[in-house]
């Protein structure tokens, strides 16, 4: 089971592609999320928050307990400025060092070039936005 790590926009329709792939990084997650604290960035999982239909999609991949719905917070959203900082790090410090994550820091370079495509537009124009992840 392949987990991807994909944005979220507030809204129904921003008006532009947020697509992200982010398996590469769901992969890395954890030496990520290692390499943000030591740049003195907020980790990217920290950027995480699901509202109620994507816990319902979890659950129903199997990745969750279905009594998580009854109890969820409502969804957190985050200003694209905060998740810029992260990525634009991350990535000053991956072009820096490229053999960091081995043969796939490429692949996670890219994805987090995704990353930053989407939360330009979404500080253009003013959207809030949050990690969500997906099992497939």
């Amino acid at each position: 089971m392949a987990a991807s790590m994909y944005i979220v926009v507030e809204g129904e329709d921003p008006g532009y592609d947020i697509f992200v792939n982010g398996r590469a990084l769901a992969r890395h997650e954890d030496a990520i999320e290692k390499l943000a604290l030591r740049l003195n960035v907020k980790p990217l999982i920290e950027f995480f928050s699901a509202d109620e239909n994507s816990m319902a999609l979890l659950i129903e991949e199997g990745a969750g307990n279905p009594e998580l719905l009854r109890r969820m917070p409502p969804p957190q959203w985050y200003a694209p400025a905060d998740g810029l900082l992260t990525v634009q790090t991350l990535l000053d410090d991956l072009r820096k060092e490229p053999q960091l994550l081995g043969s796939e820091t490429s692949i996670v370079i890219a994805e987090l070039e995704e990353y930053e495509t989407v939360l330009l537009k979404a500080a253009v124009r003013g959207h809030r936005w949050h990690l969500a992840v997906s099992w497939r």
